[in-house]
């Protein structure tokens, strides 16, 4: 198959096997065959790393989803419960780690949870509590899995080629032309990006909440454990910038006060109706983070 990272990933390790599949993933019966083909090969997975997301708006999936918001979210939750049972069995590292908008936590629209009433960029502080509170939930279930939220930082990919339109393609072409000048200067390069994700998903400086589950490769001389996104170090759910730093204290207070009022807990059980009302569509089983 002519997929460059298979070839790229070839050339670095010859004597690795590797699997490429491609799935829809805004629809969520497609990700539960790709899930099933996993389980019924691997018998463990030491790294869930997850990067899915589109620019495309304004429509829903055939299954009822906010598109966007099912391909960046709904699709990563359910890929991390299918597949937490492998994770738990994996006897070295066992870690998540979901590239998205990790420190941006800001306000929970409640009466919004899809976000259908604005943009994935305007309702950034949204969905970025909305994946972290996520991420704890099913933590609670996984005390022996780490989970990282993760901020890349601006990286031009093609991430946004998806998004059509007359104005969107002319600011894109003036974009790339001047890229080469403005890029150096803004942007963090693919190949650093690369680097630093293999060290959020392989360092010990951000272990799993149970002290005795394997945390990884060995923090080098004067790196510390993280602090956890419950403002306690070493907690197993970490949200971070893609220079590794965790919340602000503002950050950090936003979150205790969303606890605290109960909204953390509505985004689980939000998720959890939303699924329920796919199976109802799709007649599929909705995984549980228990499971």
């Amino acid at each position: 198959m002519n997929f460059i990272p298979l070839i790229e990933l070839q050339k670095l390790n010859p004597e690795g096997e590797y699997i490429y599949k491609s799935v829809n993933v805004s629809l969520l019966h497609s990700l539960d065959d790709a899930c099933r083909e996993i389980k019924d090969n691997e018998s463990a997975i030491n790294l869930l790393f997850l990067s899915t997301g589109t620019m495309l708006s304004g429509k829903d999936t055939e299954e009822g989803l906010n598109y966007p918001v099912a391909v960046s979210y709904y699709a990563r939750l359910r890929f991390i419960v299918n597949l937490l049972p492998l994770l738990r069995n994996a006897t070295d590292l066992r870690r998540v780690v979901t590239v998205l908008v990790g420190t941006k936590e800001g306000t929970i629209h409640t009466n919004d949870f899809q976000g259908r009433n604005g943009s994935m960029l305007s309702l950034q502080g949204h969905f970025s509590s909305v994946m972290t509170f996520a991420l704890e939930a099913v933590a609670e279930n996984a005390p022996t899995v780490s989970f990282i939220h993760v901020y890349p930082g601006f990286v031009k990919t093609s991430y946004g080629n998806d998004f059509k339109g007359p104005m969107l393609t002319v600011l894109r072409t003036i974009f790339n032309a001047a890229f080469p000048v403005i890029g150096p200067l803004m942007a963090t390069t693919i190949g650093e990006t690369g680097e630093r994700q293999l060290f959020f998903a392989t360092s010990a400086k951000f272990p799993a909440g149970d002290e005795s589950a394997a945390a990884g490769v060995p923090r080098p001389k004067g790196v510390t454990v993280a602090q956890g996104t419950n403002g306690k170090s070493a907690s197993g759910v970490y949200s971070i910038t893609n220079d590794g730093e965790t919340v602000s204290p503002k950050v950090e207070q936003l979150l205790g006060r969303l606890r605290k009022d109960g909204t953390a807990q509505k985004v689980w059980s939000h998720i959890e109706e939303e699924e329920e009302g796919v199976a109802k569509v799709k007649n599929v089983r909705v995984p549980s983070a228990q499971g």
